[in-house]
């Protein structure tokens, strides 16, 4: 029997070592490792993979620390478009939703597009009806919002940008890539995989990054392994990332961490692709690779204390 596993990410670009205080560091390991233990409890409790990156990617969803639900940052226009999306490794059933702004968690409304439509990504109004038709509640916009990311629109207004997740260094709060994700491996030997993402700030109302997309920031087969990205979307659209991990596994016979090397370290930066990854292959192996300053991580295997992480070790 495996050894079942847990890893998420709360977003690549941490801030610059220098600028975070102990009481914001604190923070965030707090928050990593508390929705990394609820997760290995349910692995341990002989939860589905499935079942565990969908609950974990929800209450990252609820953490307004990061990028995705409540705390999501602003389009251009003041207002939140919010992405998700989920793949069952074991039978390679996915469901996705893009530019929604009603439904608290973007990750359940994905959920339910993989289970009770026949179709894989749902978007805006259509996506929202479909979920309000199957029980999800509706909820204002406003939700969402908080002082900081409006202040992180209005700079970002006042400097003319559109920020991506991350920045040079050093880095800051509002140059981090706000993707949240989960892949876990459960006592069954399934792989699944979460990614949820309140987008960029300033970014242009309708703009669609990866999270959303199988195979380019979230992806999970049983032959081989399961990803979830964060980084710069277009990037990471244009590599297919995530399925990148496992073909290299599958047809060039890489190791999980050589091939997590080989996207992360070499082909995203090539384009421009900052950011990172967390994966988990089929033997329980772990990868949270990252070519930033810093990822938002955590991990844990079924019945051990979590690791979290920040910076690199």
């Amino acid at each position: 029997m495996v050894k079942a596993v847990i890893a998420i990410h709360g977003g690549a670009g941490a801030i610059a070592r220098a600028q975070m205080s102990q009481q914001q560091e604190l923070c965030y390991v707090e928050a990593l490792s508390s929705i990394v233990e609820t997760g290995q409890r349910m692995l341990n409790a002989g939860e589905s993979a499935l079942d565990v990156v969908t609950e974990a990617v929800r209450l990252l969803e609820e953490c307004p620390l990061f990028n995705a639900g409540i705390g999501a940052v602003f389009t251009r226009d003041e207002t939140h478009e919010l992405d998700a999306c989920v793949m069952d490794g074991n039978t390679l059933h996915a469901g996705a939703v893009a530019g929604v702004s009603r439904l608290r968690n973007p990750i359940l409304a994905a959920r339910l597009v993989m289970e009770q439509s026949p179709h894989v990504l749902m978007i805006g109004k259509g996506a929202e009806d479909f979920a309000f038709s199957h029980g999800m509640a509706e909820v204002s916009p406003t939700i969402f919002s908080t002082p900081a990311r409006f202040q992180q629109l209005l700079q970002a207004r006042a400097n003319g940008q559109t920020v991506l997740d991350h920045g040079s260094a050093p880095l800051d709060e509002s140059k981090k890539f706000g993707t949240v994700g989960a892949v876990a491996l459960d006592k069954q030997g399934n792989l699944a995989a979460a990614t949820s993402t309140g987008g960029m700030t300033n970014k242009l109302p309708g703009r669609v990054g990866d999270s959303p997309l199988p195979g380019a920031g979230c992806y999970a087969n049983n032959a081989s392994v399961a990803v979830s990205c964060t980084g710069t979307g277009e990037v990471f659209i244009r590599t297919l990332a995530a399925y990148d991990i496992a073909a290299l596994m599958d047809y060039g016979g890489l190791s999980l961490h050589e091939a997590c090397e080989a996207v992360v370290m070499d082909k995203l930066p090539v384009l421009g692709g900052s950011g990172g990854l967390i994966a988990i292959d089929r033997e329980g192996n772990v990868a949270l690779p990252f070519n930033s300053e810093g990822m938002y991580r955590a991990w844990g295997y079924a019945g051990d204390a979590p690791n979290v992480g920040i910076y690199r070790e």
